[in-house]
């Protein structure tokens, strides 16, 4: 099998749709003889934030010399993305041969009647590859919730981050903040240590406390009156935190939340590796992922985003709002997935767009473009459906100037099959 046929043969598996439940997980690690078993993990969970936390952190510990796996999902451009050894896609040949050997187990077990699901086929080629490579931790990111999860197979964590909570994915986590946050503290283990962003929500809050108290572990909250934020625009931002100083190249002051998260998490890893400040300050000014508010072109200004709810939209909203006003024209490129809040996230943008395109992205669990030109065509002056997405980029090209934002928003199915072609253009 190579790297092609590896990939493909994970689509494939595609068909069994999401099947929460750690039986089928269990079942073929088992089978492959545990190879999740035996190595350190910093285990992060939440709805937004959970990405950039997770590098950030995979980051410093890169930094600071040591053997660092890193899992997280989705990808935006390489399907490696999702699977990282020390900052850098695993070996493909690697990759490979670890899916073989996942193959061989699916295919026994399917005799035993068991299904196994394309993320958890994927997570557990992920393990495979991790241990292979002797990492000396793995920062592992939740695929969805967390207690029925995939990557929950492993034992007490050396640190669980709970990033920023809200409501998505309701069909399969449930209607309330309370319901979410169960969900997520299902990740939490006995005698563990958990770092929580500060601000959630108070029924959030609540669960988390009670889940930490009953599980034994150590909770810290970043404290939002510790911070100071000197500079912020969509090219970074500088700020203080408990005196000390530090520079987060990607927009927004959500990610100030994010790096706080960072900070007391590698404080607490300090305990089981040799991390200096210097690293951590290091680690978080390199992290930076395509399609979180990622700057396109300056002149024009070109943003692409891959945020996909309502929380997602609203953080993106604020980071961008000040180029918004000193810009006598936006456009905004967008197509959303059809089981989110849709007008909710995207009405704030819509208000302030003077051409809108809609568009489909290529996913079954995509939003026709005509619906939601339907939807933009409440808030925003001049809509269009455009059923090509390159035509949509050429579009917009030739429509503006030094003084436009052109903004492509919505999803991260989106934004990987877009990215190309707008750094193509502008």
């Amino acid at each position: 099998m190579n790297y092609i046929e590896a990939v493909k043969y994970i689509h494939s598996l595609l068909k069994f749709g999401i099947r929460p439940g750690l039986n089928g997980m269990d079942a073929l690690l088992h089978f492959l003889g545990n190879p999740h078993k035996n190595l350190k993990y910093v285990h992060v969970a939440g709805t937004n934030g959970k990405g950039s936390t997770s590098t950030a952190i995979s980051n410093v510990l890169t930094d600071a010399g040591y053997k660092v796996g890193l899992y997280t999902s989705p990808y935006v451009t390489d399907f490696l993305e999702r699977v990282q050894f020390c900052g850098k896609p695993v070996d493909k040949a690697l990759f490979a041969k670890c899916v073989e050997r996942v193959k061989t187990a699916v295919e026994v077990l399917e005799k035993e009647e068991v299904i196994i699901t394309e993320f958890e086929a994927l997570t557990a080629s992920a393990f495979l590859c991790y241990k292979e490579l002797q990492c000396d931790v793995v920062v592992l990111e939740v695929g969805l919730g967390g207690r029925l999860d995939a990557t929950n197979v492993i034992e007490t964590p050396l640190v669980n981050v709970i990033t920023s909570l809200s409501i998505d994915h309701s069909a399969i986590l449930g209607n309330t903040i309370e319901e979410i946050a169960f969900e997520k503290c299902g990740t939490i283990k006995e005698n563990g240590n958990v770092i929580c962003s500060f601000g959630q929500p108070e029924g959030a809050i609540k669960v988390i406390e009670k889940t930490v108290g009953e599980k034994n572990n150590t909770l810290t909250i970043p404290c939002e009156s510790d911070i100071k934020i000197n500079k912020s625009d969509i090219f970074g931002t500088e700020f203080v935190y408990k005196n000390e100083e530090y520079f987060v190249k990607m927009a927004g002051e959500h990610q100030v939340k994010n790096m706080t998260c960072v900070i007391e998490a590698c404080n607490i890893l300090k305990k089981y590796f040799n991390l200096t400040d210097e690293n951590i300050k290091n680690g978080i000014s390199k992290t930076i992922l395509p399609a979180r508010v990622e700057i396109i072109s300056e002149k024009p200004l070109v943003i692409l985003d891959g945020g996909h709810n309502e929380d997602g939209a609203k953080a993106f909203y604020n980071a961008v709002l000040p180029e918004l006003e000193k810009r006598h024209r936006v456009i905004v490129i967008a197509g959303m997935m059809a089981d989110k809040a849709v007008e909710d996230s995207l009405k704030p943008l819509m208000l302030k767009t003077d051409v809108f395109f809609a568009v489909t992205p290529d996913n079954p669990r995509a939003m026709k473009a005509h619906d939601l030109a339907e939807i933009a065509s409440k808030y925003s002056k001049q809509v269009f459906t455009v059923q090509n997405i390159k035509e949509a980029v050429k579009i917009a090209h030739d429509a503006a100037d030094e003084n436009t934002a052109v903004l492509v928003v919505g999803s991260l199915y989106l934004a990987g099959e877009i990215r190309e072609t707008l750094l193509e253009i502008f």
